[in-house]
Formats: structure tokens, C-alpha cells, sequence
């Protein structure tokens, strides 16, 4: 296993059993944290380097590009060749890093980009921290010094199809010995696998959970989302309630208004009605198209009128601001445009 896998502690009992001098795993892993690779670590001979290669991880940044407005999408290279894609926006509040959690997804869902393809496999823990270590230090961040302040888990794949190794790595990002991102820092979004959301409020883990609802019947999002074949949004958001009522924290909805499928005065109401009493706030987002698909987004009057409507009825509601779509901002339209020149 890599040592990307362990913690400081951890890597440092494996130096050990390797018959290397302890205080050399707390030097491997600061240098992890820090994003080098192994031919930057100068405080190892050659023949260390040597006896401990097949054990540091080789992920590397591929590409990189920058939208106009300031976002910027990279393409994470593991050691295997598989790649995934993390997205880095600048708020007022400090730098979001959205990463994925799987290369690919299962879920299926027809206005997400990520899914073309299905699932080729799942992230570990490490590869997931290392998204984070090598955009960090891309950023002129440190172990000491992070620029990245939040963290989204809102990229490629279906973070609740993957738990424990999501678990494991919340768990690592959170710790001192790492980046120390709060808990509360960081939102995990879910097509709504409920039994996965009871896990993790029994978690009491306190991160932020967003549920992609995208449709306010149940006939209505079987259409766009397969997964409302097996989960009712009544179960999803009896499933919300109870991780509100173990963790204290509100949750978010994620609402992408897609034309003539969910836009309208009847969908706002129903949403309210939805979500009426409960301790939420609703994102609305507008559709970045997906060459692949046969969909279109709402016109931004018409979106402004939607979320205008949502908090009339007293629904705490407001309109996401769109970035990266010079850059493939839909998530997963940047991988598959590799895949396909690969192909």
C-alpha cells in the first residue's frame, strides 16, 4: 500500500518495519502533505529514494486551464493512468476545491457529464487527499500555509458510493496532521442514498450534506435520475430530517432548472411544499449543457422568477453563481474530452 494511505504515525511504523530510521516517516510524510514528489524531497540520498519508490505516490496534475473568471479546472493523473478532474473557485470567504470521489459514476444521471461513461472504479482515500495536496501546492500552498480553505465533494462520482474510503478520508483531511480543514468546511453532495445518509449522520461527522433533488414528483425524477427507482424523495428527505436532527446541521438542495422539464410555477410551489418546515436552504443551479445530452437550462429570468417564487412561499432559496463554462465547467466534460482524444 502507498503511504498516501496512512497517517504520519502510520507511515512512520512502516519506515520502521522497513528497518529505515523512524524520524524518516514524518519528513515522507510532511513532503506528501506539501505535494512534492519524490525527486523534489532533497533531504534523501539516492539510495533512500530507491528503497522507498514503489511505496510514494506518483499522481501528478496533467492539465490545467483557467476560465476568465479567475476559476481553474485540473485533470489528476494516478498511477494507474486513470484521471479524474477537480475544480479550485475563489469566493470572498477563501478558495473551494471541488474534487471527485470516483473516476467516473453509476448513478446515471442525465445532465451530468460524469456518468457517460459509468463507473471505471473507485478513489481511495489517498488519492482523493492527494487531489488536495498537489492543487494546494499548485496554489502556492503549504502544510503550514493552505490556501484551500473549503472542500466540496461534488465532482465526479457519487461520494456515497464510495463510503469508507470517503469516511477515511474525511477523517485524514480533518486531522491536524494533515491540512486540518474543518469539518464544517466541508459539504458532501448525494444523489440521496439513504441509507448511506443514515450512516453518516450516525457518523456525527458535522459536515455539510446537499442533496440533488432536481425534480419535485417522484415520475418526474425517474425520468432524469435512476436512482429515484429505488429511493423516494419522501425517504430522501425523512433521511435528511434525521442527519439534521443528529448532527444539528441544516442541509442543502440542489436544484438544477433545466427547461421545460422542471421550471416551472407548478415545480416551485411543489418544491415548497416539499421542503415546508424543514431546516434547509436550496441552491438553484443552472444547467451547464452536456453536448451528450438532449438538455437545455432555464432562462436566467425565468430562474430568477423560480427562486423569487421558492421564497415567497418561505423557502430560503438563491441562484448559484455559474463558473468555468469557458473550461468545460459541467462536471465530468473535461475527462471525457480526454477519454475520447485517448480513444
Amino acid at each position: 500500500m502507498k503511504f498516501i494511505e496512512y497517517g504520519e504515525s502510520e507511515v512512520c511504523q512502516e519506515i520502521e518495519n522497513m528497518g529505515l530510521p523512524k524520524f524518516r516517516g514524518k519528513q515522507i510524510f510532511d513532503a506528501m502533505v506539501n505535494g512534492l514528489n519524490l525527486d523534489e524531497i532533497t533531504v534523501f540520498s539516492q539510495d533512500f529514494k530507491q528503497k522507498i519508490a514503489s511505496f510514494y505516490p506518483k499522481n501528478k496534475i496533467y492539465q490545467k486551464f483557467v476560465s476568465k473568471d479567475g476559476t481553474k479546472k485540473y485533470l489528476i493523473q494516478f498511477e494507474d493512468g486513470a484521471i479524474c478532474e477537480c475544480v479550485l473557485m475563489s469566493y470572498k470567504y477563501g478558495n473551494t476545491l471541488c474534487l471527485s470521489t470516483q473516476i467516473g459514476c453509476r448513478m446515471g444521471c442525465k445532465f451530468c457529464a460524469s456518468t457517460l461513461n459509468g463507473l471505471e472504479r473507485n478513489l481511495t482515500a489517498g488519492e482523493m487527499l492527494d487531489e488536495i495536496y498537489l492543487i494546494n501546492r499548485d496554489n502556492g500552498g503549504s502544510r503550514k500555509n493552505r490556501v484551500i480553505t473549503n472542500l466540496v465533494l461534488m465532482g465526479s462520482g457519487e461520494p456515497l458510493d464510495n463510503f469508507d474510503n470517503v469516511c477515511r478520508f474525511l477523517e485524514m483531511i480533518s486531522s491536524t496532521e494533515s491540512l486540518n480543514i474543518s469539518m464544517r468546511n466541508i459539504s458532501l453532495s448525494t444523489c440521496g442514498l439513504v441509507d448511506r445518509i443514515i450512516e453518516l449522520a450516525n457518523k456525527n461527522y458535522g459536515i455539510s450534506l446537499t442533496i440533488s433533488l432536481h425534480a419535485t414528483t417522484d415520475e418526474e425524477r425517474k425520468k432524469i435520475m435512476p436512482i429515484a427507482n429505488k429511493w423516494s424523495i419522501n425517504e430522501i428527505l425523512q433521511a435528511c430530517d434525521y442527519y439534521f436532527a443528529k448532527t444539528g446541521r441544516r442541509f442543502y438542495i440542489e436544484y438544477t432548472l433545466v427547461k421545460g422539464i422542471n421550471d416551472s410555477d407548478l415545480d416551485a410551489k411543489r418544491l415548497a411544499e416539499l421542503l415546508k418546515g424543514k431546516t434547509c436552504h436550496v441552491n438553484l443551479i443552472m444547467l451547464n449543457p452536456v453536448a451528450e445530452r438532449n438538455l437545455h437550462s432555464t432562462a436566467r429570468k425565468n430562474a430568477e422568477e423560480f427562486c423569487k417564487k421558492l421564497i415567497s412561499f418561505g423557502v430560503s432559496a438563491t441562484i448559484r453563481r455559474s463558473m468555468g463554462q469557458d473550461i468545460s465547467g459541467a462536471c465530468g466534460q473535461l475527462r471525457n474530452k480526454f477519454v475520447r482524444k485517448k480513444v
